[in-house]
């Protein structure tokens, strides 16, 4: 019997941290688990696509959009299953046995949030962002196991460059489950910009996409 899991990670310019996420899936590749790495790349002009062919990974190329980046990956996926991971996120060592037990499930999962070197600042981030996901709305940071079947049922990830994995988190609402995996992702965009600034520019997006304003407006800002 085939593999359950096909791992799906967008990319743009993440040499630095792709090779540290992909390691901490070789546990599932040892464990029978993983089918398929799919590298989803936004057009990277460092040497992430080299290091995507190096580990193995089927490397797709397209529009540098998230969402886009993400429903491409999807698209191609084999497996019965969908792991989505960002790239500068990586799974603690003992994921293997939650995600196996949870593949019974019929529900889309996530994974608890912990930032690296992130100090008191990045675990108050982090307890916030995990009560948020037990309320229904994980980020993208948290990574998403989702059964193929209920990803096309919800409609997978639409093609807008932002605020895609919220958009996914309210269509599987009801169908997502917290695991006891942790999932520790890079803190230099928070330590670059503030914690407290970032986090509150984080949550006036969260706001304003919910009030309405387009995906493609607010990347404009956000990004800017």
């Amino acid at each position: 019997m085939r593999a359950p899991i096909s791992v799906i990670i967008p990319t743009l310019n993440a040499e630095t941290c792709l090779g540290a996420c992909l390691a901490s899936l070789m546990p599932g590749v040892e464990a029978g688990l993983i089918r398929e790495l799919i590298v989803t790349d936004g057009g990277s002009t460092d040497a992430t696509v080299e290091i995507a062919k190096e580990w193995g990974a089927e490397v797709l190329e397209g529009s540098p959009s998230r969402g886009a980046q993400l429903a491409r990956g999807c698209r191609a996926a084999q497996g019965d299953w969908l792991l989505v991971l960002h790239a500068d996120t990586r799974l603690n060592e003992a994921w293997v046995g939650p995600v196996a037990k949870h593949l019974r499930s019929p529900d889309a999962a996530w994974f608890r949030l912990a930032f690296e070197d992130g100090g008191g600042a990045g675990r108050m981030v982090a307890a916030w962002a995990n009560l948020r996901s037990r309320m229904g709305l994980p980020y993208g940071d948290q990574g998403l196991l989702v059964p193929a079947t209920l990803y096309a049922r919800v409609g997978g990830y639409p093609n807008q460059p932002l605020m895609e994995d919220v958009a996914i988190a309210r269509a599987l609402k009801g169908h997502l489950i917290g695991l006891d995996v942790i999932a520790t992702t890079s803190a230099a965009r928070y330590k670059k910009q503030g914690w407290l600034r970032r986090g509150a520019r984080n949550l006036w997006t969260l706001i304003r996409y919910f009030a309405g304003t387009p995906p493609q407006q607010l990347a404009q800002s956000y990004r800017g």
